[in-house]
């Protein structure tokens, strides 16, 4: 897997991304990417060489290794990363798709034309539903994972000893023992407290931008009472039938013009309606 491609295109979701997202980021390829990197690949590089059993059947330390790991970490945590930043890539097709929509508009209608997006990275409208589908998935994916680790190994737990038991080609029961299942159980702690903060960071973002959406509707709603109830539509109004008066067609348009100028001229305080 090249992680510098990956990480060059995560770099740009860092554009149109909270403060949440930005710590996020941070805490997959500081914590979990780098970590996975350089030292997990090497810690389970001799997982099945060093799965030792006692006994010589042949076949039976493949067979009891598939048992107990029939997934292997590395591998595992590989996917995740993979099922957990991808989501974020929806949100730069969907800037995209914004940016390239624009330039069709501008090259049909002209540069004097009204733009169809004031920013094409603002979270508003469809973008703002791709960005919180992404969130909802990069949380489903993170507890599903954790569900299967904990599953597959009961409770993240690497014992030194296991036993194969009924599992054939392997006579009655055998005792197998894990290479370096301290070193193991440590980094395994330590992915699953990385995704743990993830996943809080992912539910914060979650909630903020919900929030974020609800205060501002609320202050949408709030301006369009206000210019409802302004005096200065009122006025509007006002002048709107001062103009008029003049309009009305024929003799009894002119008298009412002339009625209007007699009336300002004697009473100069005195207001139409």
């Amino acid at each position: 897997m090249d992680w510098k491609t990956l990480q060059s295109l995560l770099s740009g979701v860092n554009k149109y991304s909270t403060a949440f997202s930005r710590i996020w980021l941070s805490v997959v390829f500081v914590f979990r990417v780098l970590v996975y990197v350089v030292a997990a690949e090497r810690v389970w590089g001799d997982e099945q060489k060093d799965f030792d059993c006692n006994t010589r059947q042949p076949g039976c330390n493949n067979v009891c290794y598939d048992h107990f790991f029939p997934i292997s970490n590395i591998r595992l945590w590989a996917l995740q990363l993979i099922f957990v930043t991808c989501p974020s890539l929806l949100v730069i097709m969907h800037v995209a798709y914004r940016e390239e929509r624009e330039r069709r508009h501008r090259l049909k209608h002209g540069d004097k034309c009204a733009r169809l997006y004031d920013d094409a990275g603002k979270k508003h409208g469809g973008l703002w539903w791709t960005y919180l589908l992404s969130l909802f998935f990069k949380f489903v994916v993170e507890i599903v994972f954790l569900y299967i680790l904990h599953t597959l190994w009961y409770g993240f737990s690497f014992p030194r000893l296991v036993q194969c038991a009924g599992v054939s080609p392997c006579p009655n029961t055998v005792d197998c023992y894990i290479a370096r299942p301290t070193e193991k159980k440590v980094f395994t702690f330590f992915m699953v407290g990385a995704s743990a903060i993830c996943i809080v960071l992912t539910v914060c973002e979650i909630f903020y931008l919900i929030s974020q959406r609800i205060s501002r509707s609320l202050r949408g709603v709030k301006r369009k009472g206000a210019a409802l109830h302004s005096p200065s539509s009122s006025r509007a109004s006002t002048c709107r039938c001062h103009h008029l008066l003049p309009a009305h067609g024929g003799e009894e348009g002119a008298n009412l013009g002339k009625g209007a100028e007699a009336l300002r001229a004697s009473a100069p305080n005195l207001t139409l309606i």
